[in-house]
């Protein structure tokens, strides 16, 4: 990976574990052309510092509390279209890398990524390329269907989806995307927090997915919502 490196590189960082953000930031702030100009825990912060700030690139975790990392891409490009989003995360599934590429990430990195790699990931980005970890990259690409499939499995596989939830879970899904908490969802839904959790657990369940994140990367992969 080679870059021609013409300005210094503003770049915030949205990431909940403190001590990560401090290594990224002194780990950064060591290249001459990167500047860290701001960090956050968390994205609704984080997205308030975009909007002030337009930096050139964001770093994004994508299990945040709260809005999780795809919602806080989608915004991002939202309210500041230049800034290009770096996924920097610990989340290996080809579903999250093709979610987080259609949420409009131009790279997705691994959180053991070495220095050096990431400081050429983030100069890539800055100027516009797509990246991707190797590691995660062939994961991906073994959920595009084979060329014989093209034509049906996509839609056999949305509508599959989508039949299972009932309606009252489509709409709790749809909070789910948004990165709502359950607590969040009861208040919306004028139900109790028990009655959200229980919402939730059944979407997992029918989506045959781990967590809310997976469920929230699906939703947008096969277009559920």
């Amino acid at each position: 990976m080679t870059n021609t490196i013409t300005k210094n590189i503003s770049v915030i960082i949205i990431e909940d574990y403190k001590l990560t953000r401090i290594g990224l930031c002194s780990t950064l702030n060591q290249f001459e052309h990167i500047n860290v100009i701001g960090e956050a825990e968390e994205a609704v912060s984080g997205l308030e510092l975009i909007k002030k700030e337009k930096p050139d690139v964001v770093l994004m975790d994508l299990g945040l509390p709260g809005m999780n990392g795809l919602e806080a891409t989608l915004k991002t490009k939202e309210i500041s279209p230049e800034t290009n989003v770096v996924i920097l995360t610990s989340h290996e599934r080809g579903e999250e890398v093709i979610a987080a590429l259609g949420a409009g990430a131009c790279a997705y990195c691994l959180k053991d990524i070495e220095p050096n790699v990431l400081s050429q990931v983030i100069v890539s980005a800055s100027q516009g390329a797509c990246w991707i970890d190797a590691t995660v990259a062939k994961a991906a690409l073994n959920l595009f269907p084979k060329p014989e499939n093209i034509t049906n499995l996509p839609k056999a596989e949305i509508s599959d989806a989508r039949a299972q939830l009932t309606d009252r879970e489509l709409e709790v899904l749809k909070h789910l995307v948004q990165g709502k908490s359950n607590t969040e969802i009861a208040k919306e839904l004028i139900v109790s927090v028990h009655t959200a959790k229980a919402h939730v657990c059944s979407i997992l369940q029918k989506l045959c997915v781990d967590d809310r994140v997976q469920a929230a990367v699906k939703a947008i992969k096969e277009n559920i919502i």
